[in-house]
């Protein structure tokens, strides 16, 4: 797709947004998207929903929108960050403001080529339906605070593949048939856990499934993991025709493959995906964008808002499986990825040997321990240009002032699917005037466009593209 496709206005006219989904509020941030999921169910929703249309509600405020509508409502979300980044900046001394009170132009949210059953990774937590079932295996309605949370299952959610909902419903299966309780709260007891489900659009799927030991021993969990075995190879789980089956035993809410390692119990240790002609090897907890229509449509804008010539560098931080280095190493001289994950790094080698790139190297830790030692001893003259896609946590201060002191560093994408919240610290102190006391004392990034991506349709959520230049 050329850049111009992407910058080109959709077929349909961006009138504003209807004052019946969004109100009148001038506030930014997550309090915006609060307002545009509350005006969504009351538009939409009955007086009195059933649980399917509560889970619905809460996980994809946006589903009964008709999708032009749903654009919409992303675009002004992203209208508002953006004033308040300009906001801000003005706050710094810094002369911002562009027409309609935006730190830079923004682009028309580019739609996803898929908009139902789009996701190719679902978690699925374990706790009691609405009927009381104790071992319901699906998403929560509800929170911990309020302690009013419901496990509902998810079949009906637009969002998900039937492929999913499939293997949850043949987790719960299995989870009712055991003797073992489901672990609900961990001071309470309890075993089965939540249920990670991953697809490929080459019919792969990988099932990792996290049970909590308490006290049981050796012999005792070899017992679980060979019934649950069985189950997904010669009992009713064979329906899901899994290509991987993966067991963890963890006693903590989130646990990497370093603190529990991730058991293979049934068949292949990864799943495989194929990205803008080139096969991606994915591992149980290595990052990979959740819609992988979408994705493409993202990588290759963003090869060319690099623009990067022939002796380029590419640094690509955060870079997951390696997935925006490699589907771009063909137009640069060279791609240097760093990623905290160490499997996806060894994904990532694994990618670039696979379809034969030879011009990416990879780096294993976390990216303020890597990237400030990477760049202090950065002799190289060719062109530099960096690529970021951190998690909602957005990147550590220490990663933000290695770049901006970088002055190789001209060109930077920072790619965030939720620029309201920490983002907008790091696009603050990449901006502002220079601050010894803080160390950052290189020449600031300008922010010069924007592009929003909708990579999650009937949710309020979207990747935005923000380009930065110096």
């Amino acid at each position: 797709m050329a850049l111009s496709c992407v910058l080109r206005p959709p077929h349909w006219p961006l009138r504003p947004p209807p004052l019946a989904l969004l109100g009148r509020d001038r506030s930014l941030g997550t309090t915006t998207r609060g307002k545009a999921k509350k005006k969504a169910r009351e538009c939409c929703s009955h007086p009195d929903p059933s649980w399917e249309e509560r889970l619905a509600n809460a996980v994809t405020p946006l589903w009964r929108l008709p999708y032009q509508e749903q654009l919409q409502v992303k675009y002004e979300s992203q209208r508002k960050i953006l004033q308040t980044l300009a906001s801000h900046l003005e706050e710094l001394g810094i002369d911002a403001r562009k027409p309609g009170g935006l730190c830079c132009p923004l682009q028309p949210v580019v739609p996803s080529p898929i908009i139902n059953g789009y996701r190719n990774k679902s978690t699925f937590s374990v706790n009691r339906g609405p009927d009381g079932n104790p071992k319901t295996v699906g998403l929560y309605v509800g929170t911990g605070k309020a302690r009013n949370i419901v496990c509902v299952k998810a079949n009906h959610m637009k969002n998900i593949p039937p492929k999913h909902s499939q293997v949850a419903q043949c987790y719960e299966e299995f989870i009712c048939r055991s003797p073992l309780d489901s672990c609900i709260l961990f001071h309470e007891g309890g075993h089965w856990r939540e249920l990670v489900v991953r697809t490929t659009s080459r019919g792969h799927t990988m099932a990792i499934i996290t049970f909590h030991p308490q006290e049981l021993g050796q012999d005792a969990l070899a017992t679980q993991k060979a019934l649950l075995k069985e189950f997904f190879t010669r009992g009713p789980g064979t329906v899901c025709a899994l290509t991987s089956l993966y067991f963890q035993e963890s006693t903590m809410t989130r646990c990497s493959h370093e603190q529990s390692p991730y058991q293979l119990l049934h068949g292949e240790p990864h799943i495989f995906e194929e990205l803008l002609g080139l096969k991606f090897r994915i591992s149980p907890d290595a990052f990979f964008q959740v819609n992988t229509a979408g994705a493409e449509v993202l990588y290759q804008a963003v090869g060319e808002l690099c623009q990067a010539a022939g002796d380029t560098v590419l640094l690509d931080i955060c870079c997951g499986t390696g997935t925006i280095g490699l589907s771009l190493a063909h137009q640069v001289s060279k791609v240097v990825g760093v990623e905290v994950v160490e499997k996806a790094i060894e994904d990532a080698k694994w990618n670039a040997a696979f379809n034969g790139i030879s011009n990416c190297e990879f780096h294993s830790g976390k990216a303020e321990a890597v990237l400030p030692q990477l760049l202090a001893a950065w002799e190289d003259a060719r062109p530099l240009v960096a690529v970021v896609n951190p998690s909602r946590a957005g990147l550590h201060y220490r990663v933000v002032r290695a770049i901006r002191n970088c002055q190789s560093i001209r060109r930077l994408l920072y790619i965030s699917c939720k620029p309201e919240g920490e983002a907008m610290r790091n696009f603050l102190e990449l901006c502002c005037p220079p601050d010894p006391r803080k160390k950052l004392t290189g020449e600031p990034f300008a922010p010069v466009l924007a592009i929003p991506f909708d990579m999650f349709p009937h949710t309020v959520h979207c990747e935005l593209v923000l380009l930065f230049t110096r």
